[in-house]
């Protein structure tokens, strides 16, 4: 399945103004935001926050498989997919980061 149909079966976001990711020390080492070029990221990790409770190795691999054809082209190309990029660290460093929600103002 590609990306694109894929996103279309995650639950919405429309909820979030974006995600903060926490890494083992309590810093936010990164924040995905609900904007062009992210919301597909969003709904993404969103998504295996909300089955995994947090980005976990396991979460990660998840997270590969779901950006389908995204996976192979970051592989190619590293630093092109930043939110990708973060996923096969966690993977290869057996690491898990922590997800907070950032609640969109009514």
């Amino acid at each position: 399945m590609s990306f694109a149909a894929t996103l279309k079966t995650l639950p919405g976001v429309s909820h979030l103004a974006a995600l903060q990711l926490i890494d083992a020390a309590g810093e936010v080492v990164a924040t995905i935001e609900n904007k062009p070029g992210q919301a597909g990221s969003l709904a993404v990790y969103n998504h295996l926050a909300q089955l995994h409770g947090a980005i976990t190795p396991d979460a990660s691999k998840q997270g590969l498989d779901l950006y389908g054809e995204h996976t192979v082209d970051a592989r190619a190309n590293p630093g092109k997919h930043p939110n990708i990029d973060r996923l096969i660290v966690l993977v290869e460093g057996d690491q898990t980061l922590r997800v907070k929600q950032v609640f969109a103002q009514p």
